[in-house]
């Protein structure tokens, strides 16, 4: 694996890439599924639905519906404050939530997990859920691959990004990127799950906004958007497959926001096993613990933004990629 177009003198000169790391093997999580599989066949017990998932998103949709219609009429400040401190936490905590159901963890009917999926929805704000499984799924499928996996950040978000400063205002709008990348980069022609979910999502907007006013809807939205920017648990975004270390392109995390986030920080268990929910993933790794203790992992997602910020080599190219046909021989 390498840089495209750009030396490693340069990376370790201090100087941004110009250009993606470019691997030329297949992603690593298929072949290392197989072989521990074939170690420790009991790990297929831990497959299957979390059966605590409905209860734990309705008593975060329920909250923090409730704490919108609590703070109608309050001032701007509060609102701002409470958004960040308080319901931020939540609408991530769901945002995961519509994650873990694009996996099918929560029942082993998809249409339910669906259905739960666009409920999870109801505080983001806007519709989502049902758009991102179509493009998270590609992610697992085509880790990397370019043209294919929308977590990647496009050539013009790249670009763009060049210091600190740049890199801050990217980190504190990432989930907008997130959001919008994949409808101008690979749209996809919306089904009846997207217009059920969209209809679902304005009516409960509409619904806030007349009973308890704009302020009540203004403060679901915040939470989503700062809990998805310059916040702890946004640094999920960063640390799952930025590179800080070319050798490795899946990242964990095994600290405390894991409690809050369905232990999305086991990434690189969770590409390894995505059929397993992320209240178990931690048992995985005690089944298997060779497989993980060896590889580089954090502690902190407040830690990783700041790398991520400060580093002047590391920016939105830090991400491996690889060509569609997975795999693609080493130019002579």
């Amino acid at each position: 694996m390498g840089r495209g177009g750009e030396s490693r003198d340069s990376q370790d000169e201090g100087v941004m890439a110009t250009d993606f790391f470019w691997s030329y093997t297949d992603e690593p999580h298929a072949s290392r599924r197989k072989e521990i599989l074939a170690k420790y066949p009991q790990i297929r017990e831990l497959f299957g639905p979390d059966p605590w998932a409905f209860i734990k998103i309705s008593a975060a949709v329920l909250i923090q519906l409730w704490t919108a219609t609590c703070l109608c009429n309050d001032g701007w400040l509060k609102i701002l404050t409470v958004a960040y401190f308080f319901g931020s936490f939540l609408n991530h905590n769901l945002f995961l939530a519509i994650h873990e159901l694009s996996h099918n963890l929560a029942f082993s009917t998809p249409s339910l997990n669906r259905w739960l999926g666009i409920f999870a929805n109801l505080p983001i704000g806007v519709p989502m859920s049902v758009t991102f499984q179509k493009y998270h799924l590609e992610h697992h499928r085509f880790q990397g691959v370019d043209g294919i996996d929308m977590d990647i950040p496009s050539y013009t978000e790249a670009h763009a990004v060049k210091n600190a400063i740049t890199k801050s205002i990217w980190v504190i709008f990432q989930l907008f990127f997130y959001a919008f990348r994949p409808l101008f980069i690979k749209p996809k022609k919306p089904g009846m799950w997207e217009f059920i979910n969209l209809l679902i999502q304005f009516s409960l907007d509409f619904y806030m906004v007349y009973f308890w006013g704009w302020k009540s809807l203004a403060y679901l939205i915040l939470s989503t958007f700062v809990g998805g920017g310059m916040h702890p648990m946004a640094g999920h975004f960063i640390s799952e497959h930025y590179v800080f270390h070319p050798e490795q392109e899946t990242y964990s995390y095994y600290g405390p926001l894991n409690v809050m986030t369905w232990s999305v920080g086991y990434h690189n268990e969770h590409h390894d096993f995505p059929r397993i929910s992320g209240s178990r993933l931690h048992k995985l790794k005690e089944i298997a613990p060779e497989y993980y203790m060896n590889l580089k992992s954090y502690k902190s997602w407040s830690q990783v933004i700041y790398m991520y910020i400060m580093d002047r080599t590391v920016g939105p190219f830090s991400r491996m990629k690889r060509k569609v046909a997975t795999k693609v021989k080493k130019p002579e």
